[in-house]
Formats: structure tokens, sequence, C-alpha cells
């Protein structure tokens, strides 16, 4: 068994496009091979800025040969159909098909022997194949030659089994060798190599590491050692290793400074300025407390220890601070409120106005929820919504959009905000995801939710649906936000009413698709209680009651539900419910009627079902009042309480009797369990 290693060598792929070109340029080549019959032991894939890395192991040196065979027609058929079967699969004449009994008769049979081919022959089609298929954002034309792909082609290195392979049809592509070259400047020299062993070994001699994992780490433990010489720490971001990771072949970490000038900027503010336009990580102190430094991750090694790197990206850092506080200064001159016609120029979406009729929504709306959430002060949460879009058409958000909302605080604050108004101002896009902080501050959780329904109920409105693809809106975010703002800040809110008062704040607005809100409400909903073990046929019972959209109160009765049915007692009562609720279904389609209604007592004629109907009795008087304080537990209790009285009556009563008054009379009962066990949930949803 042999090894084949590909590298695609390119001028500087863009980090973003890196790992998944990798991933595709393996799925293309491993494909070909398997189609091809080539079998392998493991294909790994690798990228660097300036190459797409390919390592399979465990190749044949060819593949197996096959045979393939074409039915033809029966022996003694027209001659037409005799050529055309001679012509199609490549005979000379029909003396040289066989002949085969079937349960039609003798039929002609083609049967063709075909030979393995050269691993070699097929890993260069192949490649040439998937050079060709690889897919890119954005893709570009070089020289004279009419090829496409993301960056110039610069080399390629393709060795099977320790030598190298001719690439099939490989027009405009460089020449395939065994040889490549290492760091554009520090080992920019051509060197050859025999395997995948010797090619990572010697591309680390050259001040390439190729393993992306390996450049990530090293980045990531020198700027933490680094950090900690200093008496600091590095705030960790995560998205950021992953772009810096791919702009370096040989990551050197280097720390320069932040003038003490600009450390009166806002920390979000230095900190989309260092890492949007310079990729640069910052550096706090122990307490948490901003630092001076940033982290540069330099793809260069120099004599003087990276000093002249330093000095030019200080520079560059105090042009970009330079910009930024001339922004924020700018911004502090104009009240928000000042800022806010502005909005009306601003279109939120054609069929739902502008931002500033948003912002009028969100007056009205977040005022409304504002009195259902404890210790919210509505007048407040008006402020909170009126000023919440404002720096929206702030200089500093223009320049980083990243940055709403937080900016709309410091700008708030400054001209005299109570600090809660501030901080419903950077906080009410939250939560953003769910890794995201859920707020719990009263007006700030008033006027998240209002923003999140506001959006919701438009569009939903409007037409504007997800699809199981595209949520070009991200309204599945927006309902899993309002469901964590609700849930866990415990607030007995109808979405239903937060529905309607929304959708009154739109005036006359044509309704398209509002009536399918709430059961993508629900469905939203199974997706969050599924990660947390629960059963989605539970909540597609207590969903089935109707009516119920208080979220805190749903989930009580999906807990109840759920711990009663993990008991003996919950599951043989379901088991009971089961036969009632199938004796019912098939009696009442005989009857073409229901049989709801109440039980005669003068009726009951036997002892069973006598201590049954008492036994009802006895939990709809103890169960109503428990559901009505919502002590669904309790509820349940009581119910558990009823499994021995209905085995009972299921083992020694026929329900359906000779007397049709007997029988109608002992259908009425098992339409009562039914409905008693109903009153918490729909039980014949439940699997």
């Amino acid at each position: 068994m042999a090894e084949f290693l590909l590298e695609i060598l390119s001028e500087d792929i863009p980090a973003r496009m890196q790992v998944q070109a990798a991933d595709d340029l393996k799925r293309l080549v491993t494909d070909a091979l398997t189609d091809a019959g080539l079998t392998f032991d493991s294909a790994v894939a690798h990228s660097t800025p300036r190459r797409l890395v390919l390592v399979i192991d465990g190749l044949p040196s060819a593949s197996p040969g096959r045979s393939e065979e074409r039915k033809g027609p029966k022996v003694g058929a027209p001659e037409v159909a005799i050529q055309g079967f001679l012509k199609s699969s490549g005979l000379a004449s029909i003396d040289q098909a066989e002949i085969r009994e079937t349960d039609k008769g003798a039929v002609y049979f083609a049967v063709r022997s075909i030979p393995g081919q050269p691993a070699e022959r097929i890993l260069g089609e192949a490649v040439v194949s998937a050079i060709d298929g690889l897919s890119w954002p954005k893709s570009m034309r070089w020289g004279a030659g009419r090829r496409r792909w993301v960056r110039p082609l610069a080399g390629i290195l393709a060795i099977f089994d320790g030598k190298p392979i001719i690439l099939t049809d490989a027009n405009e592509l460089p020449l395939a060798g065994d040889s490549t070259v290492g760091h554009r400047f520090l080992s920019p020299a051509r060197f050859s190599v025999s395997d995948f062993a010797d090619y990572e070994r010697q591309l680390l001699d050259h001040h390439v590491v190729l393993d992306r994992e390996k450049r990530k780490w090293r980045i990531l433990g020198d700027a933490k050692r680094k950090a900690e010489d200093i008496g600091m720490r590095l705030v960790p971001d995560e998205a950021l290793l992953e772009e810096v990771v791919g702009l370096v072949e040989w990551p050197v970490v280097l720390i320069g400074a932040i003038d003490d000038d600009f450390m009166t900027l806002p920390p979000e503010v230095r900190r989309t300025t260092m890492r949007a336009n310079q990729k640069y990580f910052t550096l706090e102190y122990p307490d948490g407390k901003p630092a001076p430094r940033f982290v540069i991750t330099s793809n260069m090694a120099t004599d003087d220890d990276g000093a002249a790197i330093i000095g030019g990206n200080e520079r560059v850092l105090r042009a970009r601070l330079s910009d930024a506080r001339f922004f924020y200064d700018q911004d502090l001159k104009t009240k928000l409120a000042e800022q806010r016609p502005k909005l009306a120029k601003i279109a939120f979406h054609a069929k739902l106005g502008s931002v500033l009729e948003r912002v009028e929504r969100l007056e009205k709306l977040a005022m409304e929820i504002a009195q259902s959430v404890p210790r919210a002060k509505p007048a407040m949460a008006i402020e909170a919504a009126r000023l919440c879009k404002c720096d929206l058409v702030s200089g500093m958000v223009g320049e980083f959009p990243e940055l709403q909302g937080a900016m709309g605080r410091y700008y708030a604050l400054a001209q005299g905000a109570p600090d809660e108004v501030a901080d419903a101002i950077r906080d009410h896009y939250k939560p953003l995801g769910p890794n995201d902080a859920c707020p719990t501050a009263p007006v700030t959780v008033a006027l998240a939710l209002a923003e999140k329904i506001d959006t919701l109920v438009g569009f939903f409105a409007i037409g504007e649906l997800p699809t199981g693809s595209k949520d070009p809106f991200a309204l599945r975010r927006a309902a899993l936000g309002v469901i964590r703002l609700i849930v866990e800040n415990q607030l007995r809110l109808g979405l239903t009413t937060l529905f309607d008062d929304a959708l009154n704040s739109y005036g006359n607005l044509a309704v398209s698709s509002i009536d399918q809100l709430l059961p993508f409400f629900a469905d939203r909903l199974k997706v969050v209680l599924k990660e947390r073990g629960v059963r989605q046929d539970l909540i597609d019972a207590v969903f089935a009651l109707g009516g119920e959209d208080d979220l805190v109160r749903l989930l009580a009765r999906v807990a109840a539900l759920q711990k009663f049915l993990a008991t003996d007692d919950g599951a043989n009562l379901l088991t009971a419910y089961r036969r009632a609720a199938n004796i019912l279904k098939i009696e009442e389609k005989r009857d073409g009627a229901s049989h709801d209604g109440p039980v005669d007592p003068g009726t009951l004629v036997e002892p069973e079902e006598i201590a049954l109907a008492r036994a009802l009795d006895s939990a709809a008087e103890r169960v109503d009042p428990l559901i009505d304080t919502e002590d669904f537990q309790g509820a349940m209790s009581v119910y558990s309480t009823l499994r021995p009285v209905v085995d009972a009556f299921f083992e020694r009563v026929t329900v359906n009797a000779d007397d049709a008054a007997v029988r109608r009379n002992r259908l009425r009962l098992l339409s009562r369990i039914r409905g008693t066990l109903n009153k918490i949930a729909d039980f014949s949803c439940i699997a």
C-alpha cells in the first residue's frame, strides 16, 4: 500500500476560505478515487495561507479489474434490434455474445472485462478534476490563461509512492513535481520531498507550520506567555484566532503599546478598531481593567526581535485610534434625541416602514410589556425605546456597525440618562444566541422583548417567513430570544396578547401569516426543551389543549407531566387512558355520536364502576383548585390515586353491556377518565 501527497501552492488564499477549500479538495479527490474503484485507508487535508494539502494513505498500485455486462434482445429478435445491441455494446458480431436462459426465454448478453487502471493515472485525473471543481465565493483569471481559481496558482506537488505523477489534461496548470518552497521571505528556496513525513518536517525547517491546530496553539501559547511576562492576560477571542491562524505560516507573537491618550476611549472602541482593522488581540490586567498593550501575530521573524514590526504597527494603530476618537468626539456633540429624526431616512423594510416608525412602535410596545415585568418602570422603558436606535446614525456605528447599542449606552450616559435606560440601549439586542447572556434588568427585558416581538409580528404579518434553508431576518433567533427572556425571567406574559399589542402598533398593515406565529414559537420551544432532555410529545400534549400561551405555565405543565409519567402509576394510568380512549373512539364511530356527558349515578351497577365514579368526582374536586393555582405537580399526585380504581374497573366491568342505558353510562364514565386527565395535557398525544 502506498501514500499519495498533494500540495497546491498559490498566492495567499483568504483566511475565511481555507478550511472549507481543504475539505472540498479532500472530498472531490476521494470521491473520484471511490468512483474509480480505488480504495484507501485514510485521507487528511491541511491548509495554510499559501497552500492546500491532501495526504491519502493505504492506496493500492492499481484499481481492481471488473466485469461489465449488458442485457440484449431475445434470441431470434429482429435484425434491427440485434444491430442496435451490437453497436451499443461494442461487439463485432452476435457470435461474441453469450446466450442465457431467462424466465422470458433465451437472451443475448454482452460481457466485457475491464482491466484495472494504474493508481497514478486515476490520481492524475482526480487532481485536475478537483482543482477545476473547487467552488470559491470569488475567483479570478491571471496571465493569458482562462482557468479560474481563487488566486493565481504557483505550483503543484504530487507524489505517489515516493515518485512524482503526471497530471492528466493539466493545460494552464503548473507542472506537477516533487518539490515545493517554504516561507515566502524566510525560506523561499525550492526543496524536494519524498513523502508526507518528509514534507511536513522540511516545511518546518523552512519556516512553515503546516498543521492549522499547531499554528493556533503556537499563537495562543506565545500570546498568553508573553502577556503573563508583563503582568497581563490575553482577552479570549476565538473568532479572531480562527482568522489570524489563516494569515500566517510562521506565527511570531509580538507585544505593542497603546498611547495613554487613547485609553480614555471606550474599551469596545479600542478593541473593535484593533480587531476589525488590524487583527490585534487585546490585553487586560488580572482585575479585568483594560491594559495599554496589544498582541500582533506577525508572519515574519526578524533579527531585531520584531522591533521594527512593533513600531510600524504602533504607528498604524495610532492613526486608526485617532480616527476612532474623532468619530467619538463628534458623536458626543449631538444628543441622541437630536439624532432621532434622521432614522426616518433609514428603511427598516419596504413594507414595514422606516426605523423611526419602528422606534415609535417600540415605545408603545415596551410600555405595555413593562407593566407586566416586575420592577420595570414604564417611563424608563419608553425613554430607552425612544433612544435605542439613535446610535445607528452616529459616525462611530457608521464605521463599526458591530458597536450599535454599545455606543448608544456611552452617548446616553454622557448626556445624563439613567443607568437603567443606558443599559437597556446597550442590551436590547440580547440574547443574540444560545451562548449569549440573557438580560435580567427589568427595563432591558421589556425593551428586548419589544424589539424581538415587533420584528416577529411584522415579518409574519407580511408573509416573510423563514424556510427550511433560509432565515434572512433571523426570525428563529428572535423567537428563541423571546423564549429565553420570558422563561429565564419567569415572566407571566401571554404570547397572544404580546402579538396583538405589536400588531396594533402597525396600524392598517395588511396581515398575511400572523396565525402561523404561535405554532412557530411552539416549534422553537421544542428545540429548546429537546436540548434539556424533554420529550417532544409531552410538549405537543400541552400545546394540544389550545389557548396555552403562557410559557412559564406551559413549562410547569410539561415538567409535571414528565415527572408523573416517569412513575409506575403514571405509566399504568397512561395505558388505562389509551384503553378508555380507544374504546370511546370505536363506540362513538359506531354510534355516530359523542359519549361526553354526565354520568347517571342511578345507572351504576358494579361496585368497581361505582368506586371509579366516586374517585373521579373526588379527583375533580381536588384537581381543579390545584390547576387554578398552577400546582401541576399536586394535580398529578391526585391523578396517581386513580390508578387502582381504573385498573379494577377494566378488570371486572364489561363496558359494552347488553343493557343500552348501562352501556351508555359506562361509556360516559370512560369519557370522564379522558376528560379528567386532559385537564393537564392531551394524553392522546403522548407516545
